[in-house]
């Protein structure tokens, strides 16, 4: 079996060859985050991949996130290196069922989180990210707004907004898991430290964190905090982005991990170039309409 130094070599030669560009969560493992171009959340790797001159494009993330490269880039390859790495969250909304809520309420406006299928994009009248979902609802001049999937971010955006929020009852497992008698008991013992979450949390998590915010935004609070300790109420594997940008301080994960985000491996992005695969597709008059939504949402910070 190859070592780790073996496959970053081949990646970066693959990489080269195909005119390939690797865009990373920070919910990947390190390895994979230190092979890739970009590292970011939803919304950064949206523009990213807008932006980039590269022909393909090697999403290591989950399904939801590969099909948004493919609707932003529909002239690009995009591969997703493991076809079984989906996220529950977007597996909770069926573009069937918004349909079918939306004829039984005229007039009402569908915000997407992205964390969701092309298919409930294209129903949606705009999508957002955790980063930008407060902007994206108070941009919209009309109520009543469903907010899908997530209950607990659009919780959050509710507390932060005055627009009539209707909740989707989905949820991201990684962080329903998260809960505050876990975070107290962590507090006992890092007493100097802060507590940041992510609104897909719970309200009660959210409600006795220090800081809210996407992982952008917590990247952004921990750099300029005069903080030296943080608790991390997201995925695992934020805190190896954390502690590379801020080798001076200290973070405390909470134990919780995302399934679908750890079945990419070096491995599979080296067979992801060698093979071409897995080939995400969009069908297009479903990308054309989930496109509109999502420009929308880009022009929005």
């Amino acid at each position: 079996m190859a070592t780790g130094k073996e496959l970053t070599v081949s990646i970066q030669e693959l990489k080269k060859a195909r005119n390939a560009i690797i865009l990373a969560h920070v919910y990947q493992r390190d390895e994979v985050q230190d092979i890739a171009d970009y590292v970011g959340d939803s919304l950064d790797l949206s523009r990213k991949a807008v932006g980039t001159q590269a022909d393909i494009i090697v999403f290591c993330g989950v399904q939801f996130m590969a099909e948004t490269a493919a609707i932003l880039n529909p002239y690009k390859t995009i591969l997703l290196p493991d076809k079984h790495a989906g996220c529950g969250l977007a597996d909770m909304a069926t573009d069937r069922q918004i349909i079918k809520l939306k004829k039984q309420n005229p007039g009402l406006a569908v915000v997407s989180y992205v964390n969701s299928s092309a298919g409930v994009k294209a129903v949606s009248d705009i999508c957002c990210t955790s980063a930008n979902a407060v902007n994206v609802v108070n941009s919209l001049s009309f109520n009543p707004v469903l907010f899908v999937p997530d209950r607990n971010l659009g919780s959050y955006v509710a507390e932060h907004t005055n627009k009539d929020i209707r909740l989707w009852d989905g949820y991201c497992y990684v962080h329903e898991q998260i809960t505050s008698d876990m975070l107290k008991s962590l507090k006992e013992k890092h007493p100097f430290a802060e507590i940041i979450v992510h609104p897909e949390c719970p309200a009660s998590v959210r409600h006795i964190a220090d800081f809210t915010g996407s992982t952008s935004q917590m990247s952004q609070y921990v750099k300029q905090s005069v903080q030296k300790e943080f608790i991390v109420g997201t995925e695992d594997n934020f805190v190896y982005r954390l502690k590379s940008d801020n080798p001076n301080k200290l973070f405390y994960p909470v134990n919780t991990l995302c399934e679908g985000m750890n079945t990419i491996t070096l491995e599979k992005v080296k067979l992801a170039m060698e093979r071409m695969e897995y080939k995400v597709h969009v069908p297009e008059k479903t990308r054309e309409k989930a496109e509109i939504a999502l420009d929308k949402m880009l022009t929005i910070s």
